[in-house]
């Protein structure tokens, strides 16, 4: 199997030139391309810099021409979940009709859509790759390709990965950028390349404070760890 990330401009896309024009960001949740209809069906996370563009975005959105349906499910303050559903773009339907298919939920926002792609075959890759190129504006940000075992495991482990996943989202910004900074710079390495005080300094916090900051980080990323390990060892037992 092939895997790969697309960063997409489409531009017959309802949500591409919302978020052109609104400073609104869209993730899909749910969705389902119903090819003899021609029409994709989604269930989607709206969030805005405000109230009022979210309203604004959201009434951009159901006045577009390729937009068939659009109705909130729940709103609050800046985020409401939508139900959406639009005309087959050109990409989707050059995906499909090429034998690619989509492999994980997509973000819009900015002008700009992240796809996952998945083919079977490279000539099936080369050859939608190719046909996007004609009313599309799109770059390959990675490319993977995986043989039945690594899927198998990927499968598998997905729980697993997932936990570990979360631990590292509960890290607040700050914690993130010291722990980041901290490895970058060499402190867990053997021996150290920088100190608690060279930390300190360059955050322009005290040493203590830095120290807190990273203890709290390595607690929330071991725990995931640990948690994923215990998860992986239980399906191992199955």
């Amino acid at each position: 199997m092939i895997d790969l990330d697309i960063d997409m401009r489409q531009y017959d896309c309802p949500f591409i030139d919302t978020t052109d024009d609104i400073d609104i960001a869209f993730s899909a949740v749910q969705w389902q391309l119903d090819t003899d209809a021609e029409r994709l069906e989604t269930r989607l996370i709206a969030k805005a810099d405000s109230r009022g563009a979210l309203e604004d975005g959201l009434r951009m959105l159901r006045e577009h021409p390729n937009m068939t349906d659009c109705y909130i499910l729940s709103k609050r303050d800046n985020v409401a979940e939508i139900g959406t559903e639009i005309e087959e773009t050109n990409a989707m339907g050059t995906i499909q009709r090429n034998g690619g298919y989509i492999t994980g939920p997509f973000q819009i926002e900015n002008g700009r859509e992240r796809w996952h792609v998945g083919f079977d075959a490279d000539e099936d890759e080369d050859r939608t790759l190719a046909e996007l190129e004609r009313h599309n504006d799109f770059s390959v940000e990675n490319r993977d390709q995986f043989g039945p075992s690594t899927l198998f495991d990927l499968l598998e482990n997905s729980e697993s990965a997932m936990q570990l996943l979360e631990g590292c989202r509960s890290l607040t910004e700050t914690e993130r950028e010291t722990f980041e900074v901290a490895s970058r710079n060499g402190y867990y390495e053997t021996p150290r390349e920088t100190t608690l005080d060279e930390l300190a300094d360059h955050f322009d916090i005290s040493k203590t404070a830095v120290s807190m900051n990273l203890r709290r980080s390595e607690r929330k990323v071991l725990q995931a760890a640990l948690g994923a390990l215990d998860q992986m060892d239980g399906e191992d037992e199955l």
